[in-house]
Order: structure tokens, then sequence, then C-alpha cells
């Protein structure tokens, strides 16, 4: 096959206009639609007079190594394998693996251990996804929080109540892996070949539904409402996982344990921590999100030409570095979505962000967050999770309680006064929200970064200079406070059978990373980690 990349192609372009642009650049007979592949897709918008997209393909010709020939003086076309789907080979354990999460680290890891036929055990401490939704339904709706079931625990991790976005800037072969399979398990295809593929959450938990019942098919075993409490060894090896479902508790003899039980499993932690599983301090943020009016940012960010509908909904990443050289960025960018109330602790508040496939809401929201490093911590390896602890505690007391989120203007936020209402923009929190400016309940060095950033943000996109934009918060798990450290096998150093995994063990930064390292975790459990690399 043949590669063409850099393609510029108009908003409202055809299919009949593509296969005309490749046949007339390279001199070849009309191409069929049907035998081209799309690669990637990305919006140039760098000007707004000339907003367009840029597209590779690959296709299918007569003489590859003839047309490669004749067209040599063209410095963006090249040979092109493509490699069709395959499952991994069968392999064979004397016991059955037992994977603890069912995130995207575990969702993945236990569909690879089923596809290789060694029947993995799963263990999720929240429900199935349509038992969560409505546990998120209640809390939404009625501040009724069920601390094992929310937002954070649950089928499909906390990147089920998100955008679904799979960004990342890691180039390796499991990426297009997990690209694939959750295209065969109901994904949008587009997925595939756009700059900024995203699910959406209406879609992504009919999707997660559908790994979930093909790790079963395969003779795997989901078990929810199934609580993680420990382990037992015999000679520094895992020889047994612990649970507790229904006030029982549970023993599965096995070699294997999988760890990946996101950011916010902050018990295992302190359980890992006691049985001297060595671990240590990572840098995280926090910070609040900020909502714009969509329709706002699409014309700050496309101009005259924001109304076209061949245009998605705008999103933008920022990030700045204070004059004390601390970090600010935006993160989890959500166009046309809804900033989630996200607690997983009583009388607490946490927020995240989440858009469904369409991205339509009146809303754009993002984090700002502010790094935080063991500099900025005591000496403890859970100091980053106490700080966590009292801000989202802080927060729920400034608030007033009852789980709403205390909530502000960028205007009285940069003014440091509560004028008592707000604008155009109207937080999207479904539990509602308290005017209470961020110094009540973030970090003084937080804040000061957060008002040094802002206008520096608004600089590179007006909008930011708009006064009515919001800022709800707190955003206080954006990752990890803390790592569980694993060799190179990807073993726990501390007892071989355990592997730490994902988001929550600090080895990924978003839904694309963590099931690639789920995937990673698998074949370590097989012995084939080690090949790969």
């Amino acid at each position: 096959m043949i590669k063409l990349s850099n393609i510029n192609m108009p908003l409202e372009y055809t299919s009949d206009e593509l296969t005309a642009y490749i046949s007339k650049k390279l001199k070849l007979p009309r191409l069929c639609e049907k035998d081209i592949i799309l690669l990637k897709k990305s919006l140039d918008a760098r000007h707004k007079d000339n907003i367009h997209f840029v597209l590779t393909v690959a296709f299918v010709t007569n003489d590859d190594n003839a047309v490669m020939k004749k067209n040599r003086m063209i410095k963006n076309i090249s040979l092109y394998e493509h490699k069709e789907y395959t499952l991994p080979k069968k392999a064979t354990l004397s016991k059955p693996p037992v994977v603890v999460g069912t995130g995207p680290a575990g969702m993945f890891a236990a569909l690879y251990l089923a596809q290789c036929g060694v029947k993995p055990i799963v263990l999720e401490r929240g429900l199935d996804v349509d038992s969560r939704k409505e546990k998120v339904r209640q809390f939404w709706e009625n501040g009724k929080l069920d601390t094992e079931c929310n937002v954070q625990f649950g089928e499909g991790g906390a990147g089920t109540f998100s955008d679904g976005k799979l960004n990342t800037g890691v180039n390796d072969p499991l990426s297009r892996i997990v690209f694939e399979e959750f295209v065969r398990h109901g994904a949008p295809p587009e997925i595939m070949y756009e700059s900024k593929p995203h699910i959406g959450t209406d879609r992504l938990s009919d999707t997660v539904k559908n790994i979930r019942e093909d790790i079963i098919s395969l003779g795997g075993t989901v078990i929810f409402g199934a609580k993680f409490t420990g382990f037992e060894c015999e000679n520094n090896r895992v020889k047994a996982a612990i649970y507790e479902k229904d006030g029982q508790q549970h023993i599965i003899s096995t070699d294997n344990i999988i760890l990946a039980v996101g950011h916010s499993a902050r018990d295992v932690f302190y359980m890992l921590a006691d049985k001297d599983i060595a671990m240590q301090q990572k840098s995280f943020s926090v910070g609040v999100r900020i909502e714009h009016k969509q329709e706002e940012l699409n014309r700050c960010m496309f101009g005259e030409m924001c109304d076209n509908p061949a245009l998605p909904a705008a999103d933008y990443k920022l990030s700045m570095h204070c004059k004390d050289g601390r970090g600010v960025y935006t993160f989890c960018m959500c166009p046309g979505g809804v900033i989630t109330a996200s607690s997983s602790e009583k009388d607490t508040v946490v927020t995240n962000g989440m858009s469904y496939y369409a991205r339509d809401k009146e809303n754009a929201n993002s984090a700002v967050l502010v790094s935080v490093t063991p500099d900025d911590l005591g000496d403890s390896i859970f100091d980053g999770i106490e700080l966590q602890r009292q801000i989202e505690k802080a927060a729920y007391i400034a608030a007033g309680g009852g789980y709403k989120a205390p909530s502000v203007t960028v205007g009285d936020f940069l003014d440091k006064k509560i004028t008592g209402k707000f604008g155009k923009v109207i937080p999207s929190y479904p539990i509602g929200t308290s005017l209470v400016l961020p110094d009540e309940y973030l970090p003084d060095y937080v804040c000061s970064a957060l008002r040094e950033a802002l206008p520096e943000f608004a600089k590179k996109i007006s909008c930011f200079k708009d006064k009515d934009a919001v800022l709800t918060g707190p955003e206080t798990r954006s990752s990890s406070p803390v790592r569980i450290i694993r060799d190179e096998t990807l073993n726990s150093v501390s007892v071989k059978g355990l592997y730490p995994c994902g988001e929550g063990a600090g080895y990924a930064g978003g839904i694309t990373t963590a099931a690639m390292d789920g995937i990673k975790c698998a074949m370590a459990v097989l012995g084939r980690y080690t090949e790969r690399i």
C-alpha cells in the first residue's frame, strides 16, 4: 500500500474530492473510495480565514513500487504496511490470575488474559455500569453518596464518567491495539483516525459493558461489589487474593494479582503500606475547573467560520510556568460538557468533567491545575493523599455542606472578592454551588499560581479574559499522589506476582495509557513482557 500524508482538504470535502485529489497528485487512474483507508484526520485552525482538515491516507495500487518511483520527488509519500488486527496467542497458567479493578487498566488486562485462555478473575468494589449509573444519578439528584459505587468506583473506572478522551503522546504499537479493541466493542470507528479521539460518556458505558461480556464469554469471571482487602504470600510470592463481598471474606488461590485499583482507592494504598509494599511520593496536581460558553469558545478559536457545521466543538490545551517555576496547565478539557460531582468519601467535594459523544451542552469546561511536588509535602508517603483530603473536606465545609461545590466568577477570583452573583455563565455542577473563593479551600501557592496563570492564558485564548467565566472546585483527582514501585518485569519490588498497574499505581495518565499499561501487565503475567522489550 501507499501512504500519502499532509493532504489539505476543505471542511466540506467529499470522498469524491479526496479520491480525485489523490489521483491527480500522483498521476494515477481514478481510485475507488473503498480502496482508501483514512489513517489520520486533524483540524488546522491556525489561520481563521483558512480552517481546513489535514489528512493522511493509505490506498491500494496495482504496482506500489512503480508509483513510488514515479512520485519520488513528493516528500509526503511512502510505502505502508496495513496490519490486520489479531488476537494474542493462547497461554496456560496453573492458577487463574486475579485482576483488581475494572478501569481501563484492569479491563484491558483482563481482556488480554481472557483472550489468551487463562480465565482471569476480576474484582470490582463498585457495581456494573448500569447499576453504577443509577447510583450516580441518585447522588447528583439527591446528594445520596454511595462510597463504594460512584464516579470513582465501579465498572469502567473514573473514565466512564468523563469525555472518554483517548489522546496520548505515547508512541507505542499497543495504543493501536487499545483503539481497535474499543472499536471492536462498540466505540465510534472514527477514533482510529481522529487526531483528538473521544468516545463520550454515553457511548463509553456500552463499550465497557461489551468488554466485560467478552471477558466472561472467554471464560473469565467478573465479581462486582468485591472489595479487595489484602493478599497472602509465601516465600515472598503471592499465593492468594482476599476480598470482601456482602460482609463475607473470600480467598482466591492465585500466583498473580494485577493491582489496577485507580487513584482514589486510598484504603488500598494504606493496606499496602501495612504489608511493607514499597511506595513513594510522586508529583500530582490540584486546582479548579473553569467554564466558558461553548459558543464563545468556538468564536475565539474559529473566528467567523465558527458556525460551520463541519467544525467540531472547539477545545484547547494550555500550559505555563509561573515566575517561581511552578507549572499550571489545563487538563481533561470537555467541549460542550458538564462538571460532575465526583466524591468518593463522605462530606467531601470533588469535581471532574464529562461530555457526551455529541459535545453539545451549553458550556465548555476544563481543569486548570497547579503542580504539587514532593517538595511541597512532608516525609510521609501519604502526605499527598492527606492534602487531597484536606482540600476536599475544606471545600465541602466552605460550600455549606450537602455536596454543593464552591464556585466563583473569574472576575471575583482575580479581584479577591465576592460580588454575590453569577453572570452569563451558569455553573453546570449538578448538585448546586455556593459562592466561595478558592482561597477558602486551596493552598495559598495554588491560588497564587492560578491568579498568575489565568491572565497569561487570556493572551492565547481571548475568552479567558471573560470575567463571567466560572471556577468550580476542587479538582484533586487528576492523578495519583503515590507510586507503587515495580521492577523491569513489572512486578512489585517487594512481592513477586503483584503487578502495580495503571493510573492509580502511578504508571499512566489517561484512558489510553492506562489501558496500554494493563496489557503490559497482562503480558508480564504470561512472561511475554520481557520478550516484547
